[in-house]
């Protein structure tokens, strides 16, 4: 579902966005994964799910990171948009 929403809003001035649902989906992970093992420390956390760094990961695979897309611009088209109005000579 990230990996599409992203893809849908890439054009576009979209990067701070991106940055806030990387960091919200970071949080919710986090907390259901605290919430899952209550006794766990961060050091363990981050060991056993995110394999050493802060980004949620395994050896099956790792979580979608929002942040990490690249947005683009729109094309300028320029002279390229037709004109609706006859040019007059």
């Amino acid at each position: 579902m990230l990996r599409g929403w992203c893809a849908y809003f890439r054009p576009g001035v979209s990067n701070v966005a991106f940055c806030y649902l990387a960091h919200y989906t970071w949080m919710r992970v986090v907390r259901w994964i605290r919430r899952k093992h209550p006794g766990i420390t961060w050091k363990q956390l981050r060991r056993r799910f995110c394999d050493g760094g802060w980004w949620p990961a395994t050896e099956e695979g790792e979580l979608f990171n929002p942040a990490k897309v690249s947005t683009t611009r729109y094309r300028y088209r320029g002279t390229i948009i037709p004109s609706p109005w006859p040019t007059v000579a």
